[in-house]
C-alpha cells in the first residue's frame, strides 16, 4: 500500500475517515533529523508487508504540519502516533526500530492500546531534590532534547549552537531519556517548554530568550566565569563526602557497572552524590586523566579516588566497604 503524505489538516481528516476502524500509523519527522529518514525506512518495509495490508501508514513533516503537532503533543522527532476510530490508541518517541515493529504488530492483533497498571509515583520531595541537584550539576546547564552532537528538535539545536560558537562551556541533560524529568522540570522551573538553560542553577530561559540577551550583548554577564577544567574537576570531587561519577543516575543507571555500584551502595546506607558522565563529555574524558583511571564508574570519598567497580566489590567482601565510605 505504501506509504502517505500528509501535508495539511484537510488531509488527515480524510486519512482517518477512510481508515474507519483500520489501524493507522503517523510518522511525525523532520528533514535534517537522519533518524527520521532511517524510520521511514523502516516504515516503508513495513507498509509493504502483506500482513499488515489493513495498516495505513503516513508521514507528516512536524514543523510544516505546526497545529498537527501540538494536536498530538509532538515534542521531538521521529515520535509515531497510533490511531484507531480517530483515536490515539498509542505513541512512540524516538527513533526504535523494533518497538515500531512490535507496536504494529500488536495493534493490528487487538493487543495494544492498553495503558500499562499505574505505577506508585515517587514523593515529590524526592524528584525536586533530584532536578536541583542536575540543575547545579554543572555551572551551565542546559535541559534539551537529544544531546549537543545530536539535537531532536530544532530549538534544541539552535541553543547548542549559539552557546558553541560563543566558546561557552556547558554540560546537558537529554529530557527525552526521563519522562519525570521532563514533565517535572516544567513545574520546578514554571517554565513550559524545551530547552531549558540554568547557569549557577538558576533559570536562564529558552532559545529566545537566549537570543535576545546575545543581542543585546548580556548573555556572556549572566553566566558564571570560566573555570579550568582541574579547578572544575576539583569542585566535583569534592562536591560531596562520597561522589560517584557514572552513566546516568541512581534512578536510571545507564550501564550494568552503574547499575550494580548504586546497588551495592543503596544496600550499605550511606548517603552519596552522584554526576552522569554521559551529560557532560570534557567531565567525561578529563576525569580519566585527572584520576589516571581509564573506566567508569569512578567512587570517591572525602576528594580521594577509591575505584571502580572491581574495588568496591572487593571492600564489600572484606567487610571494609562501609568504614570506607565513612572515611574511617
Amino acid at each position: 500500500m505504501g506509504v502517505s503524505e500528509i501535508k495539511d489538516e484537510s488531509a488527515l481528516q480524510s486519512l482517518l475517515s477512510s481508515a474507519s476502524n483500520q489501524l493507522v500509523v503517523l510518522h511525525f519527522s523532520a528533514a535534517w533529523a537522519p533518524q527520521c529518514k532511517q524510520m521511514n525506512e523502516v516504515m516503508e518495509e513495513l507498509s509493504k508487508d502483506s500482513q499488515y495490508n489493513n495498516v495505513q501508514f503516513a508521514k507528516l513533516e512536524a514543523e510544516d504540519v505546526p497545529e498537527i503537532s501540538e494536536k498530538y503533543e509532538i515534542t521531538a522527532v521521529p515520535t509515531f502516533i497510533f490511531i484507531k476510530n480517530k483515536s490515539q490508541v498509542d505513541r512512540i518517541d524516538g527513533a526504535k526500530a523494533a518497538d515500531l515493529t512490535k507496536k504494529v504488530k500488536l495493534l493490528c492483533s487487538g493487543q495494544g492500546g492498553v495503558p500499562p497498571p499505574a505505577e506508585d509515583k515517587k514523593p515529590v520531595q524526592d524528584l525536586n531534590t533530584r532536578l536541583k541537584n542536575l540543575i547545579n550539576s554543572a555551572p551551565v546547564m542546559l535541559f534539551m532534547k537529544g544531546d549537543p552532537e545530536q539535537p531532536r528538535c530544532g530549538f534544541s539545536r539552535q541553543i547548542t549552537q549559539l552557546l558553541k560558537e560563543r566558546g561557552i562551556k556547558f554540560s546537558s541533560f537529554d529530557i527525552l531519556q526521563d519522562e519525570e524529568v521532563r514533565q517535572g522540570l516544567k513545574t520546578y522551573s514554571n517554565w513550559p517548554t524545551y530547552p531549558q538553560l540554568y547557569a549557577n542553577g538558576e533559570l536562564i530561559g529558552g532559545v529566545d530568550i537566549v537570543k535576545e540577551l546575545i543581542e543585546s550583548g548580556e548573555l556572556e554577564a549572566q553566566l558564571p566565569k570560566q573555570t579550568s577544567l582541574e579547578d572544575r574537576l576539583k569542585g566535583l570531587i569534592n562536591k560531596s563526602d562520597v561522589m560517584l561519577f557514572m552513566k546516568g543516575d541512581p534512578d536510571t543507571p545507564r550501564c550494568g557497572f552503574s547499575k550494580q555500584t548504586t546497588s551495592i551502595l543503596a544496600d550499605t546506607g550511606v548517603k552519596y552524590d552522584t554526576f552522569d558522565i554521559l551529560s557532560d563529555e570534557e567531565v567525561r574524558q578529563g576525569l580519566k586523566k585527572y584520576s589516571n583511571w581509564p573506566t567508569y564508574p569512578q567512587l570517591y570519598v572525602k576528594g580521594e579516588l577509591i575505584g571502580g567497580l572491581d574495588i568496591i566489590k572487593e571492600l564489600k567482601e572484606s567487610g571494609e566497604l562501609e568504614s570506607v565510605l565513612k572515611g574511617q
